[in-house]
């Protein structure tokens, strides 16, 4: 009796270990479940997106308000344009804000953060930001202070 005690202990053991396993690992990929709550999309347009991604994070006063859902390559202008799904209850979006490339933690994960403007009028869906600043890449300030520029 002791004996099946001490294995069903350590088999308890051993499924909360791999469930804290898989729950780490969901935390680290981004797959976390959807939120059911209704979005509109804006857009901006970048000259350099520096590693940003599909899922990435859209975020307002440090509050994440949305997501990044596509980046494609503008033919017309030679810009990455982002799409992304910003939560309906987040209507009160300046037209003058501006969007900005930011690096999080100490992987580099890269988010949009919003830097609100001044205007009366709100963004509606479907409209591009007024300014954006792309992605500060350390290689290139390197190379460019290396070689002089």
């Amino acid at each position: 009796m002791r004996q099946r005690t001490l294995e069903i202990v350590v088999g308890c053991f051993m499924l909360a270990g791999i469930g804290a396993l898989l729950f780490l690992a969901l935390q680290v990929s981004g797959l976390t479940p959807q939120s059911g709550e209704p979005t509109y999309k804006v857009y901006a347009n970048f000259n350099d997106i520096g590693g940003l991604s599909v899922r990435g994070q859209v975020s307002m006063a440090g509050v994440t308000i949305g997501e990044v859902t596509d980046i494609t390559l503008d033919r017309e202008t030679y810009q990455a344009r982002v799409e992304m799904a910003v939560n309906r209850s987040v209507d009160i979006i300046p037209t003058d804000s501006t969007a900005v490339i930011r690096t999080a933690g100490l992987l580099g994960e890269k988010y949009i953060d919003v830097s609100i403007g001044a205007d009366q009028s709100y963004m509606q869906p479907g409209d591009t930001f007024y300014g954006t600043q792309s992605a500060l890449n350390i290689e290139r300030l390197i190379s460019n202070f290396a070689s002089g520029k």
